[in-house]
């Protein structure tokens, strides 16, 4: 189900792009853009994942390095039947954290320093058990493809608006309000898209996450206590609006952010911690 999710994404995603593409750039625009979008649904494929690690500031880290947050990833990793993904840590003082990759196989779990000094042993067992569960179904190459074809439509809709322009069958004239219109539209559309593929997921991944680690109460302790520290810190330095999908807790949540918050990816914390404790109380699990 989620490899179709993946391919209709891909499609509508392309679609859009096209769509703009003709109306700013008539049938030239709308061919570049269907070059363009073929080109960057195989690219995304194989890259994305390396390429949304290196924009988050994400390192890779050996078990040396971080021998207590390595063997818990590793030992939720067995209990979820997975292999070991790369574990990643983002210098960052917000606590936040986000899975990517285009497979079980090549998938990597990234948290912030910031996750690790707030969060106790098993509260950080209940966020990295959410993550491992996006890897589980699957939803790590969706939400990874999407954000990379998010970025594309809001720099493509930029570039036709201010380098582009709609051209009649002479090649003459152009539309400015058609390029104001491209430059708010497509990346609403862009986040309209990226809302309908993860809140769903959000709390399948907060079930699966739950049953991992054991004990739903831990994610829902943590999502608290990552809620609070989103909603009273500046946004993440590193986040990108295209990107805030695949974290925990949209890490455009903080004071200040109400045009944000208007269009979040995430589901309201409140209902994932309310669902979680209700899951713990039918796990009777404390």
């Amino acid at each position: 189900m989620n490899n179709l999710k993946t391919l209709m994404l891909m499609v509508l995603l392309a679609a859009i792009m096209m769509f703009f593409g003709a109306m700013l750039g008539g049938r030239t625009g709308l061919m570049a853009m269907l070059v363009l979008s073929l080109g960057m649904n195989f690219f995304t494929y194989w890259f994305s994942d390396s390429i949304v690690l290196r924009t988050s500031g994400a390192r890779e880290i050996t078990r040396e390095e971080a021998p207590q947050l390595y063997q818990l990833v590793e030992n939720l990793a067995v209990r979820a039947n997975l292999p070991m993904p790369k574990v990643c840590i983002i210098d960052e003082d917000v606590p936040n954290a986000f899975a990517t990759g285009r497979n079980p196989s090549n998938a990597a779990v990234a948290v912030t320093t910031g996750i690790m000094r707030v969060l106790d042993y098993n509260e950080l067992s209940g966020v990295l058990a959410h993550e491992l569960s996006h890897v589980k179904n699957r939803d790590i190459l969706t939400s990874t493809i999407a954000a990379m074809m998010a970025s594309v439509i809001t720099y493509a809709a930029q570039f036709f608006a201010f380098f582009g322009g709609n051209r009649d069958e002479n090649g003459e004239g152009s539309n400015p309000i058609a390029g104001l219109l491209m430059v708010i539209l497509a990346p609403i559309a862009a986040m309209l898209i990226q809302m309908a593929i993860s809140r769903s997921r959000e709390y399948e991944a907060d079930k699966d996450g739950g049953t991992i680690c054991g004990n739903p109460n831990y994610l829902a302790d943590a999502l608290e206590k990552i809620e609070y520290y989103a909603r009273n810190a500046a946004p993440m330095p590193e986040a990108r609006p295209a990107t805030a999908h695949m974290y925990i807790i949209n890490p455009f949540s903080g004071a200040g952010q109400t045009i944000a918050n208007l269009f979040s990816t995430h589901p309201e914390t409140e209902k994932r911690i309310a669902r979680l404790r209700e899951q713990a109380s039918l796990m009777h699990v404390r």
